[in-house]
This record gives structure tokens, sequence and C-alpha cells, in this order.
């Protein structure tokens, strides 16, 4: 009767793999090439909303993702460390009695404002009816606005005032600023305040219509600043 083979004596295993933590490889298009350098720091899901986000100046984590709904808490959380590693983005702990952490952009992020500017021109045509699934906030609307503002020559700080909402937009601002911040604006900084339907808005931001002739059919309330 044949003898069976002795099996060979059994050695320690390494620990799976997946019991540490693995540093995902982050994708490069390597090419030599501006555009696909850009598109390597920013082209990926979520990171120009965060950044459209930042715009209205330093945010904490938690506000962010409540302004970016349909993002998952470890997706934010990868972005915004990828942002942080490319320099368009700081993460600094604010003075007691607050103490608590926000995300602000670097001055190379906040160079990101006129692409943004840019497609919230070339998207504004897309803003007819909201779609059943689609989130809305008021100030998401500040950035084609302020590109229409700007066309006609505006300057400084202007309030905006929806039946949805109320934001503020700075027309003009030093580069480094905030470009927009919800609700009104600090007290004896707005040059003037918009008083609109949502539907005038979008007509402006699509550039179907002008802010004066706006104002001149009587669609739009405008107060001046007497200070």
């Amino acid at each position: 009767m044949p003898t069976r083979p002795t099996p060979p004596p059994r050695t320690a295993t390494a620990p799976p793999a997946a019991s540490s933590p693995r540093v995902p490889r982050r994708r490069s298009y390597d090419q030599f090439c501006a555009a696909a350098r850009a598109l390597d720091a920013v082209g990926d899901r979520w990171t120009l909303l965060i950044v459209r986000e930042l715009l209205a100046g330093p945010r904490r984590y938690t506000d962010l993702h409540v302004d970016l709904p349909g993002v998952s808490t470890d997706v934010l959380a990868s972005r915004l460390k990828d942002m942080e590693r490319v320099g368009l983005t700081v993460r600094r702990r604010l003075p007691a009695p607050v103490s608590a952490y926000v995300y602000e952009l670097t001055p190379r992020g906040h160079g990101l404002l006129p692409v943004l500017t840019a497609l919230a021109g070339w998207g504004a045509p897309e803003l007819t009816d909201p779609r059943p699934t689609d989130a809305v906030r008021a100030h998401w609307l500040a950035l084609p606005l302020r590109r229409s503002l700007e066309r006609e020559d505006w300057r400084g700080v202007v309030e905006v005032r929806l039946d949805e909402g109320e934001f503020h937009v700075r027309v003009g601002a030093d580069a480094g600023e905030p470009v927009y911040g919800e609700g009104a604006a600090p007290e004896g900084t707005a040059a003037a305040r918009l008083e609109l339907d949502v539907g005038t808005c979008l007509e402006i931001c699509r550039g179907l219509l002008s802010v004066a002739d706006a104002v001149r059919d009587g669609r739009v309330n405008v107060k001046r600043s007497t200070a």
C-alpha cells in the first residue's frame, strides 16, 4: 500500500494586505501638457465643487458635507487630502473659543475662480427647471450671477434676495477674497441689494436678460446703499 507523502511543514504567513491601510495610487494622465497637468490636480469628481464652496471662504468639514449633497464622507475626506497635497487648500484650526478646523483655498486654489466662472457661464444655459432629483441651494447661483454683474460693470458687494434664500456676491473682489457668501452681507458692506424671483435670476444667469433690463421692467427691485 503506497504511503501518503508527508506535507511540508507550515510556515508563518504575513497578515493579509487588507489588514493594513492601503494608499491608493493617484491616477495621472502622464502627459506633458498643461491641460493634462491641471486635470491631474482638479479632474477628480467633486474637486471643483469643493473649490466652489471654498470660494465663499473657510469652511468646516461638516459645512462642506451639508452643501455637497451626494458626496460620501470617505470621498470628501479623500478629496480634501488630495487638495491639500497638491497645494489647493490648507487646513487650519480656528482660535478658541471656537477650536474647530476649517479648510480654505490657497492662492493657487483661489486661482481656479476664472475656471469656475467660465464653467458656470458654459453650464448656465442648462439651468432651466430643476430636475426632480436636483438638490437646490440659493448660493449656487452666485457664480453665474456674478459673471453677469461683472459684464454690466457692477462693482462691490451685492446682496441677492430670492424666495429660496439669500446670498451676497463680491463683484470685482481682490485676489484671495471670498467671492460670495450665504446670507446677508456683513453690516455696512453692501453697495446694493437685488430682490427678484428665481426665474428672473435664472434668465440673467443664462444671458437671456440683463440686470438693467430686468430693473427697467420691474422684475428686479434694487436698493442702493446710502452710506
